[in-house]
C-alpha cells in the first residue's frame, strides 16, 4: 500500500550546475533527494529547449534515484522510446499535447516505467480525470510550463491538487501528486495541505547553501 502521506522531494536537474552534471547529481542523493525530476522541452509546446534522451543517458550511471522524466513535447509519444532506453523510471505527459493520452500511458506502463500525466495551470481538470485510474503519478504545474523560477501559483492550480485527491480517495486510485514550480521552504506546506505529496524543487534546493537542510526543511511536515 502506497503512503501518500509520505512526502517525496524531487530536485530539479534543471537548477543543477552543468558543468558539473556527475557531482550534483551525487550532492542530491546525499542530500536525501529522493526523486531526480528532468524536464524535456522541445521548444515547441514550450517556448525553450532543454535536454534530451542523451542527457538523462549521462545522468543514468551516477545515481540510483528514480529518474522521473517530465516531457514538455508536443509529440510525447513519439519519443518515449528513447526515454525508456535512457534509463527513465518515470515518465510523465502532458494531457494538452498532441497525441492520444490513454495510448501513450499504456505504452510507458508496458515499457516498464510508470506512467504520468500533467496539467498546466490554465488546462481544465476535467481533461485528466478520464486517466486517473491508469496513472501512477499526476503532475499539476504550479507554474506555466517552460521557464524556471517563476512564482507560485497557488489560486490556479490548488483546486487541482485538492479535487485530485478527492477523486482518488472517492474512487480507491493510486496515483501520486506531484506538483512543480515556485516550490520552496513556504510554498512546499501550502501544496502539502491540499493533497500534494510530491514535490518538485529546482533554485531552492540546487542554489541552497546546504542543500540538505534545504530538503529536510521541504520534507518536515506542516499543515
Amino acid at each position: 500500500m502506497i503512503d501518500f502521506n509520505r512526502r517525496i522531494i524531487a530536485p530539479s536537474i534543471l537548477a543543477a550546475d552543468w558543468s558539473r552534471l556527475a557531482d550534483e547529481v551525487r550532492r542530491a542523493e546525499a542530500s536525501g533527494a529522493d526523486w531526480l525530476h528532468l524536464d524535456v522541452m522541445d521548444g515547441h509546446f514550450v517556448d525553450n529547449i532543454s535536454f534530451g534522451p542523451s542527457f538523462v543517458s549521462q545522468i543514468r550511471p551516477h545515481t540510483s534515484l528514480p529518474l522521473d522524466v517530465h516531457l514538455m513535447l508536443e509529440h510525447p509519444d513519439h519519443y518515449v522510446p528513447r526515454f525508456v532506453a535512457a534509463g527513465a523510471n518515470h515518465i510523465t505527459v502532458h494531457v494538452e499535447a498532441d497525441h492520444d493520452p490513454a495510448a501513450t500511458l499504456k505504452q510507458i506502463r508496458e515499457a516498464g516505467c510508470r506512467p504520468g500525466l500533467a496539467l498546466s495551470p490554465d488546462t481544465d481538470f476535467q481533461k485528466v480525470v478520464p486517466y486517473l485510474a491508469e496513472i501512477d503519478i499526476l503532475l499539476v504545474m504550479t507554474v506555466r510550463p517552460g521557464f524556471g523560477g517563476q512564482p507560485f501559483m497557488e489560486k490556479e492550480t490548488m483546486p487541482h491538487v485538492a479535487n485530485a485527491k478527492r477523486l482518488r480517495e472517492e474512487h480507491g486510485l493510486a496515483f501520486h501528486i506531484e506538483v512543480d514550480g515556485g516550490i520552496d521552504s513556504s510554498t512546499v506546506h501550502v501544496a502539502a495541505k491540499h493533497g500534494a505529496n510530491v514535490m518538485v524543487a529546482g533554485t531552492s534546493l540546487f542554489g541552497a547553501p546546504d542543500m540538505g537542510a534545504a530538503i529536510a526543511t521541504q520534507r518536515q511536515t506542516r499543515m
